[in-house]
């Protein structure tokens, strides 16, 4: 081409800019409703709100029966926190009690009080005749989840029989929730699905709860192993219950007969209660933590303990409340297990995982310190997947090195570290690996601690006194 005049060329920039990742968005595992809403069961639902929540999974205040509930009220009705990721495994056509009931019909409608799904048979009390749903009644629930029996034709008002199905939460069980792969059906289930939750909203997991039932040391110790690998290279934490019925002195006891010692596990006790409402501290804690990396622009190096929970009392399973004062919560927190107390308004206290004290390595042991090393990790994979399979040369660990580098500096400058670097070191690239396309980086990051303990010297000095006194 001939070329007279001037012109302008623009080559791509040579420092790649770190993806955004949601670092508490929480995975929650449990119960809810999903019988009034036609929800799906066993499949990750995204839901940005209460609204959407009430929906797609169901709502209801029994958050015994319902666990998923709890962390709605605390994601959306306490915390105001989005997005969050809900797997019901409660299946309405599983997990039921088949029972017969006698009901009047009284202007054409009748209300049944229990917990039902939809599909009912109506009779008349002697059998001697039977109703098909939807040609001579119908069926829909009320506002507050009650099932409305509403006649269409040939049903006179009067005494009748229904066969129906009651939801019995009861009869979920642990395999539930750890779940599994269904080779029939094809299907993931229970916490198994984590590792679907990427490949279909883009979105790292950052926190995996199972309020209601994690508590159940094998439960507990699968949220662990989920939580060390997600998808081959993610990390998060998951938010841990303790049995909700021990007093605090056996606590330590239940912690070490069932080897509850992960980096990646918090573990959390008693529940609490927000006005007539109990609910287990993982929810509370899932979704206090999502609003504080909120606030400090997604980096998650502030600690979530000593925050302010907008909470009515501490309770064990049996609604009695549990009064602790701060050295028995700094008993729990040597155990590694947080908790709330109440000084100057309750709030969250505790800064450990469940590894402490069996480690005191500060990135395993403090919250915010492994929490930091996770979304560093999944941070890092997601701004430099695109380089997998590029050419292995100088300009694509330059590449690496000086973003990796700058990003440092920035999260230095705003405190939100105490400093990061990452090198390209020879003695750890031999030729042998460059030539099997391995290519290593060092990375050193240092993220700041806790000050868990602030300590003030208080001396008695006479020599004020005097002076106050006009002596000499």
């Amino acid at each position: 081409m001939y070329r007279h005049g001037i012109s302008v060329l623009e080559k791509a920039t040579s420092i790649t800019p770190p993806i955004k990742t949601s670092s508490a968005v929480q995975v929650i595992v449990g119960t809810a409703p999903g019988h009034l809403v036609d929800g799906e069961i066993n499949k990750p639902i995204l839901c940005y709100s209460f609204k959407e929540a009430c929906e797609k999974v169901g709502y209801s205040e029994d958050f015994e029966k319902y666990t998923l509930c709890q962390s709605m009220y605390a994601s959306f009705i306490m915390f105001s926190v989005a997005p969050v990721i809900f797997i019901n495994v409660l299946d309405p056509k599983k997990h039921i009690e088949s029972k017969t009931q006698n009901i009047d019909i009284v202007d054409g409608v009748s209300l049944i009080n229990l917990d039902v799904s939809k599909n009912i048979v109506l009779s008349k009390v002697d059998d001697s005749v039977s109703y098909t749903q939807d040609e001579h009644y119908e069926t829909e629930y009320t506002e507050d989840g009650k099932l409305k029996i509403s006649v269409i034709k040939e049903i006179e008002d009067g005494n009748y029989k229904v066969q129906l199905n009651e939801i019995a939460t009861e009869k979920v069980t642990a395999e539930d929730i750890i779940g599994g792969y269904d080779v029939v059906n094809k299907k993931h289930k229970g916490l198994e699905l984590i590792k679907q939750i990427y490949p279909m909203f883009s979105i790292v997991p950052g926190q995996i709860l199972a309020p209601g039932y994690s508590h159940i040391p094998s439960i507990a110790q699968i949220m662990a192993a989920k939580a060390k690998l997600i998808n081959g290279g993610f990390k998060a934490q998951c938010l841990v219950d303790v049995l909700p019925t021990l007093e605090y002195s056996e606590v330590k006891e239940w912690k070490d007969n069932n080897g509850l010692t992960s980096p990646f596990m918090q573990l959390y006790y008693p529940k609490i209660k927000s006005g007539e409402k109990q609910i287990f501290m993982s929810a509370i804690m899932g979704a206090l933590t999502a609003l504080l990396d909120a606030q400090n622009e997604d980096v998650p190096y502030k600690s979530p303990s000593n925050k302010l929970i907008q909470i009515s009392g501490t309770v064990l399973e049996d609604n009695s409340f549990v009064y602790l004062d701060q050295i028995q919560g700094n008993f729990l927190n040597s155990i590694g297990v947080n908790t709330a107390i109440n000084i100057n308004g309750f709030r969250s206290w505790g800064n450990n995982t469940a590894i402490y004290p069996a480690s005191s390595d500060p990135k395993d042991r403090f919250i915010p310190i492994r929490r930091m090393f996770n979304w560093w990790a999944n941070t890092f994979i997601l701004t430099f997947f695109s380089k997998v399979d590029e050419p292995t040369n100088y300009r694509l660990i330059e590449n690496i090195v000086d973003s990796e580098n700058i990003r440092a500096n920035g999260l230095k400058g705003k405190g939100q570290i105490a400093g990061a670097k990452i090198e390209f070191r020879k003695e750890d690239n031999p030729l042998t690996d460059i030539l099997n396309g391995k290519i290593v980086f060092h990375q050193s990051i240092a993220a700041f601690p806790p000050a868990e303990n602030i300590q003030n010297t208080l001396e008695f000095d006479p020599t004020m006194l005097q002076q106050s006194l006009g002596g000499k």
